[in-house]
């Protein structure tokens, strides 16, 4: 397979980027994207180039740091995968194809594919997690949580981070990567002492670097986890009634 690949080309946070053209060649079907990419940087490193910086790890679409813009779309065109889980045969021979990073003011290109997602960082600090005691592990396996609350959870915990739903938004928001944080802790037992406090510290961090959602859907498409926007409702009702329990207390006071 015979391919000509547009990348986006940028030394670093405040420089001038442009795309570039590359052709690469003889590029089996059953190659994933990210090992195309990595044949085109040996011959750009053979050739005396820099190589073409992305972001990648597990390779297994589990710890979410791939993730490019292919031909305008979050991870590329096969839905429900990350970029690292993409293969070559969804293209065809002498195809143009297209690379950028996240487009997201939130995001900074670092250099090239590469952003920095530091500000979902933010937002777990904010309120990700339980710290709460709620005892070691055979304790926790000892409180009853119904099947529907632990599934729920359990289809939010899938959620990877990888940022494709902020690349998505028209507004650059990143409800559904937030929504899904609470979700997977709001919704089980040993999440509910610190709920209401957990979900403001997270969506008002989130506020900071953010835009609003106004329900396009697209994160929910482009999620290769195929995380459900029910999750914004639910993080949506649970922040007003903390607001307005934290309202009423201070009024107590």
């Amino acid at each position: 397979m015979d391919l000509t690949l547009r990348v986006w080309r940028q030394a670093g946070p405040d420089a001038a980027g442009e795309f570039k053209t590359y052709q690469v060649k003889g590029i089996s079907e059953e190659a994933s994207f990210l090992e195309m990419l990595d044949i085109l940087n040996e011959q750009l490193t053979l050739a005396g180039d820099e190589p073409i910086v992305f972001d990648h790890d597990c390779r297994e679409g589990i710890c979410g740091t791939c993730g490019v813009m292919i031909n305008g779309a979050p991870h590329g065109p096969q839905l429900g995968t990350a970029t690292c889980q993409l293969h070559m045969r969804k293209f065809n021979n002498g195809d143009t194809i297209v690379l950028e990073p996240w487009r997201s003011a939130a995001f900074p290109i670092i250099r090239d594919l590469m952003v920095d997602r530091a500000p979902f960082d933010r937002i777990v600090e904010a309120g990700g997690y339980i710290s709460v005691n709620t005892g070691a592990a055979p304790d926790a396996n000892l409180i009853p949580v119904p099947r529907e609350a632990s599934e729920a959870a359990m289809d939010a915990a899938a959620c990877i981070g990888c940022a494709a739903c902020v690349a998505a938004c028209p507004n650059g928001a990143a409800q559904l990567f937030t929504a899904a944080k609470v979700a997977h802790l709001n919704l089980l037992p040993q999440g509910q002492p610190e709920r209401d406090q957990r979900v403001v510290a997270m969506v008002e961090t989130m506020e900071e670097y953010f835009g609003a959602c106004t329900n396009h859907g697209e994160c929910e498409s482009a999620c290769p986890k195929g995380i459900s926007i029910d999750n914004i409702a639910l993080m949506n009702r649970d922040y007003v009634r903390a607001k307005v329990a934290n309202r009423r207390y201070a009024g107590r006071k």
